[in-house]
């Protein structure tokens, strides 16, 4: 395995080869190739991360400021720090409680509306449930299933001298 790792491009040459010299490597060297792009992708997803982390805690309390001033609690806000804009946005996820909408549908109903006017009937799943189903109940499921999450994000832009 050791002679593998040692006889095959590393990612940095691979990306001046054909594709017709890529596909012509060893299995082995593909797949080893592949673990590395990986490796390469995850480590420099946990180093964004971090650095991600270190820029909202320096401007955390900054946007809360600036929300404050704008008079909002979620959207996009925008303050200075020396040469650098900070864009900083909290993005909205609105949930409507599920039970309370079947009861409002059905009293418009009653009185002779249409609820479709006014709402949207949706299905939903339990996380709870879902991940306590057997696999091949979850398996049938899973290409209904997304996974969302609302987080704030800072965008750091440097200004040209001068501006």
């Amino acid at each position: 395995m050791d002679a593998l790792r040692t006889n095959r491009p590393t990612l940095d040459a691979l990306r001046h080869l054909p594709v017709s010299d890529v596909i012509a490597l060893p299995a082995e060297h593909l797949a080893l190739l592949q673990t590395d792009a990986r490796e390469t992708l995850d480590a420099a997803k946990r180093m964004q991360d971090w650095i991600e982390a270190a820029i909202a805690l320096r401007y955390e309390q900054r946007a809360l400021g600036a929300r404050a001033a704008a008079g909002k609690d979620t959207g996009t806000v925008r303050f200075q720090d020396g040469a650098v804009e900070i864009a900083v946005d909290l993005p909205k996820r609105v949930e409507w409680d599920q039970a309370r909408l079947a009861a409002l549908s059905e009293q418009i109903r009653a009185g002779g509306e249409d609820p479709g006017q006014y709402v949207e009937t949706t299905f939903k799943v339990s996380e709870r449930a879902y991940t306590a189903w057997p696999d091949r109940i979850r398996l049938a499921f899973e290409p209904a299933r997304t996974v969302r999450t609302g987080r704030q994000t800072f965008k750091l832009t440097l200004k040209p001298e001068g501006v």
